[in-house]
């Protein structure tokens, strides 16, 4: 058994709302409650809806990250002393 304390101004709300409906407001919070946790079960995290992108334009050079700072360097020796 659960219970739960709402604010006023959303227990006003939730009255409004069952007699609407014409249900109780246990049949309201059930039915709200799994809505709620099934919308969350079926959301995917930022990374679920990435995961198709990541690496798919890739350069072909694994060592990027590792030496960017030395690739930097050299072009902008190679631009500031051309041949």
């Amino acid at each position: 058994m659960t219970s739960a304390r709402l604010p006023e101004e959303l227990e006003q709300r939730l009255d409004i709302a069952v007699k609407a409906k014409h249900i109780t407001k246990t049949e309201f919070i059930r039915e709200a409650v799994a809505v709620y946790l099934s919308r969350e079960e079926t959301e995917k995290s930022s990374w679920e809806l990435g995961e198709p992108y990541f690496g798919k334009y890739g350069s072909g050079d694994g060592g990027l990250s590792a030496n960017y700072k030395t690739r930097i360097k050299e072009k902008l020796h190679a631009k500031h002393h051309p041949h």
